[in-house]
């Protein structure tokens, strides 16, 4: 049973490498601003050398499968601990505001609030998006196989997926594939306001 287990958690960590390959250092690093941890915390509590962590964010090296799960635990607490409490007991967590990483756009007009779990960004994430009018947040290309989900709530935003254009109203949902540069912008005269969630390609594999 232990043996099997283990099989199942080293398959689980080899696909999760396969998931974040090329953009292992670009998520490493997101997660470490997003939680206000220099290079020098995360390496305390990680047990990986500071200047790995440095390299791995820059893709400078190729880490071993030992050293992404040192950080993937430093960076977050295991689902296992969290529901140490007993299997019969209900899980609810509950996050404040105070509590919920903000990361902002580069004209600094667009906010997302990371309202997803940690535990599900190699699958699945999702944001609570806020904008001023005129806002805009370019994307870099996701993995492949990728889809972005925008779900406006207030106002109204466009979308340009290399060059395809389409908007839309609060009450309102676009999909499309962000595996390829893509932007988003407020295009209202008002606060506009929507979810996004971005599905990636292992949620869909096999």
């Amino acid at each position: 049973m232990g043996v099997e287990r283990g099989r199942e958690r080293g398959k689980d960590l080899l696909t999760g490498a396969q998931v974040l390959s090329g953009q292992l250092g670009k998520t490493i690093q997101r997660l470490r601003k997003a939680y206000n941890l220099s290079l020098s915390e995360l390496a305390e509590q990680s047990g990986v050398a500071k200047s790995i962590i440095s390299q791995i964010e820059r893709n400078e090296t190729n880490p071993t499968l030992a050293t992404i799960w040192r950080l993937s635990q430093a960076l977050d607490v295991s689902i296992e601990r969290v529901l140490a409490t007993g299997d019969e007991e209900p899980f609810i967590e509950k996050s404040s505001r105070a509590d919920t990483p903000i990361l902002v756009s580069d004209d600094g007009r667009m906010r997302l609030a990371i309202i997803g779990w940690i535990k599900t960004v190699e699958w699945l994430q999702w944001y609570d998006l806020s904008a001023d009018p005129g806002g805009v947040l370019d994307s870099d290309a996701h993995q492949r196989g990728s889809v972005e989900c925008l779900s406006v709530t207030e106002g109204e935003f466009e979308i340009d997926v290399a060059g395809a254009v389409q908007r839309a109203r609060a009450g309102e949902t676009l999909r499309y594939r962000c595996d390829r540069p893509h932007t988003v912008r407020c295009v209202s005269e008002t606060t506009g306001r929507a979810i996004m969630v971005v599905i990636m390609k292992a949620a869909v594999m096999e």
